[in-house]
């Protein structure tokens, strides 16, 4: 049941005198629920309560941890179909979509699960003694990895499941053993309460420390500065835009104890089209990336807003057929106003540019708050003097860029920032001619796509999200799979400890049997 209450540990609260509601974008109505506005009474008790369970928390066993993920994983399944109607009305997103991202937020939180029972991510690593070496002796050290503290997560607009209240970063961070402080996302404030209720279940059916989750509401930004700010939160998760990420990682900077920010943020995903692949398969390509620019009304970090070629007749052809399929595609109703007003706002800051052309604009009636997919194209001369038309435009468009040949290609590629991903379109045998285009590409993402689409971000050991800067605030970490987890700890060693004194996961005797680096090889024995 929603009550538009703030969770602060296991109790609801509403003190705050500022209310909001959500909007529901299909039918361009508020939605019934009235929410509370985190106080800072509200937001000091929340902070306290979570350093106050760190202090348990972090010592809570593997097994006992993944019981806690797994309630969790049970009782957002509990919530059934007034998670799913709730996720819908306040996104305009399908039933599909919502049932999908539960799907993918279940397995996140099971994934998780998994990894902290078995228990061998924490890294330990012994070195043993050997008082007898000369000339210098040397010590017992040994290392592992443990949690840093209470971590404050944003949830994000366009995943109010899988990137929010019980996301992954929340995923990443119980499993690492730090308490959650939940901003959420005002756009989706009664999906993120939902989900808030489970996790309070989850914790009290598996006995954890109060405090270690709090879900705070906030139609600004004032509760997101002040839990940036508070001495006692120790990292941010984020995903969301350049400047919204910008401005908590400067402000986590100024602190007298300055914390990481870790935040995902914007991406144009690169597109490369190489020539015999244009000119072979440029009506399969084409058609392909028509609804992938325009899946979920273009709302995802991933979406392909920037497709290089080299100018000629096969390129020019792929730019026809793609603006003629895209304009097939019924448009799709975006998450809120707002987030297509910024659309509109960004689109049109790009049109008015010079040297650009739309080559396909949908231009029949749509509804309320749905998005016209746009694909234009220019020089790659002008592309590369005009940093503005660089920028991300958030929602179902994408920019042609006709490039004279592969050194302005590679020219251009080096001097994009940052990205989340970057794609190669290429026939087998031709790639290896351009192999100073793909390393110029590899410089500039987390994620490299060999004939494919970027949209799609599979949860799994092996995946990256994350990039160079500002697609990502360190680009050294991932914000998808098992190991999102070292965002929320730091290395730690013990020199010289008594054994009975150590950690499990550093003892002598090993008992969790998990494997562990000692003198140099991977092993799962006793010392």
């Amino acid at each position: 049941m929603i009550t538009g209450k703030n969770y602060i540990g296991n109790q609801l609260s509403a003190k705050g005198n500022k209310t909001y509601k959500t909007f529901n974008p299909k039918l361009n109505i508020e939605n019934e629920h009235t929410f509370f506005e985190a106080s800072e009474e509200e937001i000091e008790k929340a902070v306290i309560s979570a350093s106050e369970a760190y202090k348990t928390f972090k010592n809570i066993s593997g097994s006992k941890k993944a019981e806690f993920l797994n309630a969790i994983a049970d009782e957002i399944l509990a919530l059934d179909d007034e998670l799913i109607n709730t996720y819908i009305s306040e996104t305009g997103l399908p039933e599909g979509r919502a049932k999908g991202e539960r799907g993918r937020t279940i397995g996140q939180l099971r994934t998780f699960a998994d990894l902290v029972a078995e228990g061998s991510w924490v890294e330990a690593t012994i070195d043993t003694a050997d008082l007898d070496r000369a000339p210098i002796p040397k010590q017992d050290i040994r290392k592992m990895l443990v949690p840093l503290g209470p971590v404050v997560v944003f949830g994000a607009s366009n995943f109010p499941l899988a990137y929010s209240t019980a996301g992954g970063d929340t995923a990443a961070a119980f499993a690492a053993g730090c308490p959650v402080i939940v901003k959420s996302h005002p756009m989706h404030a009664g999906t993120g309460e939902l989900i808030a209720s489970a996790i309070h279940k989850a914790a009290q059916k598996t006995g954890m420390p109060d405090g270690v989750f709090s879900n705070l509401n906030s139609a600004g930004i004032d509760v997101g500065i002040q839990l940036v700010k508070h001495p006692k939160v120790k990292a941010v998760g984020f995903t969301g835009s350049i400047r919204g990420g910008r401005a908590l990682f400067d402000l986590a900077s100024q602190r007298p104890e300055p914390i990481p920010v870790f935040a995902e943020m914007g991406s144009v995903n690169p597109v490369i089209l190489l020539p015999q692949a244009t000119k072979n398969k440029g009506k399969a390509l084409a058609e392909t990336y028509a609804k992938s620019i325009t899946l979920g009304a273009g709302q995802f970090c991933t979406n392909p807003g920037l497709i290089l070629g080299i100018k000629g007749e096969a390129l020019d052809n792929f730019t026809n057929i793609l603006s003629d399929e895209i304009v097939k595609i019924e448009p799709s109703c975006m998450l809120h106003p707002n987030i297509i007003g910024n659309y509109e706002r960004n689109r049109s800051t790009a049109l008015e540019q010079g040297g650009i052309s739309i080559t396909a604009e949908y231009d029949s009636d749509v509804m309320i708050n749905h998005a016209r997919q746009t694909v234009t194209k220019v020089e790659g001369k002008t592309f590369l003097e005009n940093t503005t038309l660089h920028q991300e435009i958030f929602g179902p468009f994408s920019m042609v860029v006709q490039c004279e040949n592969a050194k302005e290609l590679e020219t251009i590629i080096s001097n994009l920032e940052g990205q989340l991903t970057g794609t190669i379109l290429a026939e087998d045998e031709e790639a290896s001619t351009y192999n100073s285009v793909i390393e110029a590409l590899q410089n500039r993402v987390g994620r490299i796509i060999f004939n494919g689409v970027p949209t799609g971000v599979e949860v799994c050991p092996a995946m990256l999200h994350g990039g160079p800067y500002p697609a990502s605030t360190d680009s050294r970490f991932t914000a998808v799979g098992i190991h999102a987890i070292k965002r929320w700890v730091r290395p730690f060693s013990y020199q010289s400890w008594p054994n009975d004194l150590l950690p499990d996961e550093l003892k002598d005797e090993n008992p969790l049997g998990i494997s562990r680096l000692v003198d140099g090889n991977h092993s799962q024995r006793k010392i």
